[in-house]
């Protein structure tokens, strides 16, 4: 059976739809990456075009203004679904490790 597209978010995915919980264009997106991981992550144009054009395909992002070459995108409600339901999956993931880890499990 395939995996369902987007079943597990990369690192690079999950920022960029925090990112977009406001409306924000390319530029903003990077650096908003950038200061919400504190510095630890950072997402090339190359790879940010490329996942913001995969997100507006499935429907989690949208477009809301286009000017020129420069564009602005939103999260919509099922990108906002999609998100959270990640952070349920890595907070989970955290709770089995440091349980395994302090040897309760």
């Amino acid at each position: 059976m395939p995996r369902e597209q987007f079943q597990n978010l990369t690192e690079p995915m999950f920022y960029i739809l925090l990112a977009l919980l406001e409306e924000c264009c390319g530029v903003d997106i990077m650096d908003l990456v950038e200061e919400v991981s504190r510095g630890r992550v950072h997402i090339g144009p190359g790879t940010l075009y490329t996942l913001l054009a995969r997100f507006e395909q499935e429907g989690m992002i949208r477009e809301t203004e286009n000017q020129g070459r420069k564009r602005w995108y939103r999260i919509t409600e099922k990108g906002r679904e999609r998100l959270l339901e990640e952070q349920e999956r890595l907070r989970l993931q955290l709770a089995d490790g440091e349980r395994r880890l302090e040897g309760r499990g």
